[in-house]
């Protein structure tokens, strides 16, 4: 049987274990290649460099939160129902990488911090989610708001404490999910005006 070919996905998945395995000082290239039978030089022929494949490491853990997300945007239903699962299903996805898998969302934070442009580009990603949601509740009729981008920006930054990784030690408290029905059920009735 032919060995299965090598795709960056497959190169993405094996990274994936080794940083989970090895942890991210530890991980080098020459394990990745390991892990899928290749040399070093062919996980190079699809990342360039040790950071350019670390940083997709990163962007597809982040896509995987933004496509969940995404489903609940394009969705059928009034927009404050879909705000509020869109708001809940955030704060669930962060909580569960959190709680789940603590050694590789250790790996994933210390990812995150050297891949800035990746984190920005999820931030204006969740953002504009949350502006096409907020725009349909304004031409619903349901949500007041003169500026659906800037109101988007304030919604994110206002429940933060439930989906920035800096907070993740609080996600396992038991008030924690008190706390966030209370901050969301307030954006939700401040929009509704």
């Amino acid at each position: 049987m032919p060995p299965e070919t090598l795709t960056p996905e497959r190169i993405l998945e094996a990274t994936e274990e080794v940083l989970r395995r090895y942890g991210p000082a530890k991980a080098t290239v020459v394990d990745v290649a390991r892990a899928l039978g290749v040399s070093h030089g062919s996980v190079y022929r699809h990342f360039r460099t040790k950071a350019a494949l670390r940083e997709a490491v990163t962007e597809r853990w982040l896509d995987r939160t933004s496509e969940e997300l995404s489903v609940i945007v394009t969705e059928e239903g009034p927009a404050p129902e879909r705000l509020d699962r869109w708001l809940t299903a955030l704060f669930e996805a962060k909580r569960h990488k959190a709680g789940d898998d603590p050694e590789l969302f250790a790996t994933y934070m210390t990812l995150i911090g050297e891949s800035g442009g990746v984190v920005d580009r999820h931030v204006t990603d969740l953002e504009a989610q949350l502006t096409t949601i907020i725009e349909a509740g304004v031409g619903e009729g349901a949500f007041h708001t003169p500026s659906p981008a800037t109101t988007a920006r304030a919604v994110f930054d206002a429940t933060g404490r439930f989906h920035d990784p800096c907070y993740a030690a609080e996600w396992s408290r038991p008030e924690i999910a008190t706390d966030f029905e209370a901050v969301r059920d307030l954006i939700l009735r401040g929009l509704r005006g």
